[in-house]
């Protein structure tokens, strides 16, 4: 098993809904569901492989407050050397719909003050040598998104392949912010990307299209993968495109859909399995996620 590393924003959600249509201001609804958790890009990921029993580590940090000390105690001695800031902890209350998605209200906190120096304090290079680093959310950390090239030179000294999800830019794909994750695409050795994220970036309209426009922008033997939800997920490499469909679910809450499919496809590639093989643990660890509640991440049968 390759050893993997998770690098990025970790912060509360709580999670309420579902919620339609949406209300007056002034009014008060009742909804069926409320579930707080661990949220963030990274940390719905770090939360998936801490269920699957991947080892792993995790690159965070957390604001000085009581929701910063029940975050690090949900990681235990992954946390026990994250920065934690003098700001409150980042917060984000996610309110489902009925069709599964969902709207946010993020709080900025502490993520923006999270920076490189923070990461590299925390991860023994020695120890990841040779295997995977998932590179998570760099726009919501600012500081961070403008040292990436000092994790990526890290990355380089031991050999380690770097998996990129930017997550969605609150901007939105402005020219300045294409050409930043263009840039990360060029040192990276795998992109986990949604299907609106790499049409946007690429400028392709047809999906198979921006997956081979986005595999172009990377390094020799690099794998552009696409998340596509309920249509599962294709990767294209230099081998052409493979695609596999997702399970049929009944869906409850999306989010962080795409985080879930991050650590399954992460966790099956770095124990050796094939590229079709990891695009199908990342789908069905997504559609595990996205229609139970609570939330589960693995069988029951494969925790026993």
């Amino acid at each position: 098993m390759k050893p993997i590393a998770v690098i990025g924003n970790v912060n509360v959600d709580l999670i309420l809904g579902p919620a339609a249509p949406w209300p007056q201001p002034g009014t008060e609804i009742i909804v069926d569901h409320d579930e707080l958790r661990v949220g963030g890009c990274a940390g719905n990921s770090a939360l998936v492989l801490k269920a699957l029993g991947i080892p792993f580590a995790l690159a965070a940090s957390i604001g000085n407050d009581r929701f910063g000390t029940w975050l690090a105690s949900e990681f235990g001695e992954q946390s026990k050397h994250w920065r934690v800031h003098e700001e409150n902890t980042t917060i984000s209350v996610g309110i489902t719909h009925p069709d599964g998605e969902r709207t946010f209200f993020t709080t900025l906190g502490h993520l923006p003050h999270y920076g490189a120096a923070d990461v590299l304090a925390v991860l023994d290079g020695e120890a990841h040598r040779g295997g995977l680093a998932l590179f998570a959310g760099p726009f919501l950390m600012p500081k961070l998104s403008q040292e990436y090239g000092q994790l990526y030179d890290w990355a380089d000294k031991f050999g380690i392949r770097v998996a990129l999800d930017t997550g969605w830019p609150p901007a939105g794909w402005t020219p300045e912010i294409i050409a930043a994750a263009k840039g990360w695409l060029a040192r990276s050795a795998i992109a986990l990307f949604n299907e609106v994220e790499t049409t946007s970036i690429t400028g392709q309209d047809d999906v198979r299209d921006a997956a081979r426009a986005m595999l172009d922008l990377m390094p020799e033997n690099a794998v552009a993968v696409v998340k596509r939800g309920p249509h599962g997920a294709l990767a294209a490499s230099s081998a052409g495109i493979v695609e596999v469909p997702a399970p049929k679910v009944k869906v409850i809450d999306t989010i962080g859909a795409g985080d879930v499919f991050n650590a399954g496809f992460l966790a099956a590639l770095a124990a050796g399995k094939s590229l079709e093989e990891s695009l199908k643990a990342g789908a069905a660890t997504a559609s595990l996620a996205v229609s139970t509640y609570p939330r589960r991440y693995a069988p029951p049968e494969s925790r026993s």
